[in-house]
């Protein structure tokens, strides 16, 4: 088992560390240089979509999911634990510069988004009387014969343990870990309660679930944003020098930790991007299932709506989680990950900082595990059928309830592996797609002009 722990560290050492720092950033520049920085040009666009089509309430049709539902499992997916525990991290390993490479990452991430969105939209199909897509079918799309099967059987396989089952272990996890630190209710209690309400949702397919996340993101994100202000407000003084540090510390670490955490620019630069591109998703082929289902007119309407996906979950949710953290001075506890967040909460909340965290710990996880399930479900489908579906609910919801209650390092590192593994053949096809996402972007500025 220790051969096997650690295989999978020097894996994740290079594929999170380099490889897919480069892959991701790489993708996102080339495509902003090639839609001439489209998520500067459509940022209006994509908030005004997205606001003009929020409802509580949508209707899907036939054709598939409103677009705001469509965006709200997205988001499901993309604000989860990592918003937390990743802003604190990425400050803890790499300083409060490590804030503004994730405002970079996330910037040319909102790019690569774009692509994958309307390439989702573009070879989307219906089966069995349901709308599906995701990197599946477009891989087997731009790449034809056994090569593109190969691609697509690897994404698959790598998606399913990756997020269905491994990932929402950890989710759950963070969860039962929350609610036993906070109520000191014990984790398997909190697990029955999960799985039972995750098994409804999942029975009830793709329109239960977008009913459920509809609902749920939207009050999730203005629940913690209103507790995050708060904290602002009492800490004012200290919001300006946390934007000060993140600046000065982006490009010269020393000049505001003094050299003790041993943080360089390389350090700021590698966690700053590697946390946010963990978080928002941008390039790793998971979101794309959800954009998939919208029922729009033409692709570039989903693609521009994807964008504000990446715009709120890191320059919104992430954002806010780290000006807590230095506004409050939590910093100096030496704590990391969830429990320097938790530092930071509890300074200015006391004791509700726990509760409060709980609280955002259920949402946050709770959406992540649905959506997930479901990105995860598109590929089961695929490779084996729908008959095969069932019994890959019934997994997860076996997965959920034993990680509510058992943290596993090698899980949550076999996690991140299959995470990282899933964004190669998943960018190799949005890569390859360039041609295609210019000429649908083309046509799509076109029918805004009419």
């Amino acid at each position: 088992m220790e051969n096997v722990a650690s295989f999978v560290d020097i894996v994740n050492t290079f594929l999170w560390d380099y490889a897919l720092l480069v892959l991701l950033l790489g993708t996102g520049i080339i495509y902003s240089f090639s839609l001439k920085f489209i998520q500067v040009r459509k940022f209006g666009a994509g908030m005004k979509k997205m606001f003009g089509n929020f409802s509580l309430h949508g209707k899907s049709t036939e054709n598939g999911l409103s677009s705001f539902q469509a965006l709200a499992t997205a988001i499901a997916a993309q604000v989860g634990t990592g918003n937390i525990a990743g802003a604190a991290t990425a400050i803890a390993s790499g300083g409060p510069g490590a804030i503004f490479w994730m405002w970079v990452s996330a910037f040319f991430g909102m790019a690569t988004i774009y692509a994958e969105a309307v390439m989702a939209q573009h070879t989307r199909v219906k089966e069995n009387g349901v709308v599906v897509g995701g990197p599946v079918y477009y891989i087997k799309y731009i790449f034809k014969g056994k090569f593109g099967k190969f691609l697509a059987g690897f994404f698959s396989v790598a998606i399913i343990l990756a997020l269905g089952f491994m990932g929402n272990m950890v989710q759950s996890n963070s969860i039962g870990s929350s609610f036993e630190n906070a109520f000191g209710v014990k984790p398997i209690f909190v697990g029955i309660v999960i799985a039972v309400i995750a098994a409804f949702i999942f029975l009830g397919g793709i329109n239960r679930i977008a009913r459920v996340t509809e609902k749920i993101v939207p009050i999730m994100a203005l629940i913690y944003i209103v507790g995050c202000l708060v904290i602002l407000f009492m800490n004012g003084a200290g919001v300006g020098k946390a934007f000060h540090d993140i600046f000065v510390a982006a490009f010269n670490p020393d000049a505001v930790l003094g050299g003790a955490l041993g943080v360089t620019v390389q350090k700021a630069m590698r966690f700053g991007v590697a946390r946010g591109l963990f978080s928002n998703e941008a390039g790793m082929g998971s979101t794309p299932h959800a954009h998939a289902t919208a029922d729009v007119k033409h692709p570039g309407d989903q693609g521009i709506i994807a964008m504000m996906g990446v715009f709120i979950d890191t320059f919104v949710i992430l954002t806010l989680t780290a000006l807590v953290i230095l506004s409050t001075g939590a910093l100096s506890s030496g704590e990391t990950a969830s429990a320097l967040a938790q530092v930071a909460f509890d300074s200015a909340f006391g004791s509700f900082g726990k509760v409060f965290i709980a609280i955002c710990m259920l949402f946050f996880a709770f959406t992540t595990i649905i959506g997930w399930y479901y990105f995860g479900e598109v590929n089961v489908r695929s490779l084996f059928g729908k008959k095969a579906v069932k019994i890959y609910a019934a997994l997860v919801v076996v997965f959920v309830l034993v990680g509510s209650t058992l943290k596993v390092d090698l899980v949550w590192n076999m996690s991140d592996m299959f995470n990282g593994l899933m964004v190669i053949p998943n960018l190799i096809a949005i890569l390859a797609s360039i041609p295609i996402v210019r000429k649908l972007s083309r046509e799509h500025e076109n029918l805004l002009k009419k």
